[in-house]
């Protein structure tokens, strides 16, 4: 078991250019309920980490930018997302920050795929702070959550998912991947982690 100080609240993708209504998704007309409903719920979950002294981690979708400004983006997201374009998701630009809610977090991971753990510095990190738990929430379910989730289990990273801390843009998708997941790790629900 580990203490308080071992463990680390890993929050995926809850950045203004997703959540607000002047982000990048907003303005695309993309917004989601179930999405935007979550930070409300996991702040307690954040108080109840803060108070402990565990660590709260926020792991960033970033678009890198190029000579011109426009971001480098994979063909798959530009086909499925091509609103996106210069100044979205930008590193230390107002889209790409955590929501208010939820600040601050004591560690930013930027992260260029799904996985909070591909070409990242977290597994590094989390030897470096010795955290040894992780408790996952965030967005997508079915996107960067699972990934991130799949690459702890795969690198014997032990988590837990707060189930109703994740959300997709279809309850379909977010139930699927729940179900998914449910071989590789332990589900728990924000009343239950805000009073771990």
């Amino acid at each position: 078991m580990s203490t308080f100080n071992e463990k680390g609240l890993l929050i995926i993708d809850l950045q203004n250019d997703f959540l607000h209504n002047k982000g990048a998704y907003g303005r695309a007309g993309l917004q989601n309920n179930h999405i935007s409903a979550l930070p409300s719920r996991i702040s307690p979950v954040v108080e109840r980490f803060k108070k402990n002294g565990s660590w709260i981690i926020s792991a960033q979708f970033t678009l890198v930018p190029g000579k011109n400004g426009n971001p480098f983006i994979s063909k798959h997201l530009k086909k499925m997302r091509p609103f996106l374009g210069k100044g979205d998701f930008v590193s230390g630009e107002w889209g790409h920050n955590l929501v208010d809610e939820l600040k601050p977090a004591d560690i930013i991971i930027e992260k260029v795929a799904y996985s909070a753990f591909y070409m990242t510095r977290l597994e590094w990190i989390l030897r470096k702070a010795n955290i040894k738990h992780l408790y996952v929430c965030g967005i997508v379910t079915n996107g960067g959550v699972a990934s991130t989730i799949r690459d702890a289990h795969l690198r014997d990273i032990s988590s837990t998912l707060i189930s109703d801390g994740c959300a997709s843009f279809s309850a379909e998708s977010h139930s699927t991947a729940l179900l998914d997941m449910s071989t590789i790790v332990h589900s728990i629900t924000s009343e239950e982690a805000s009073s771990i």
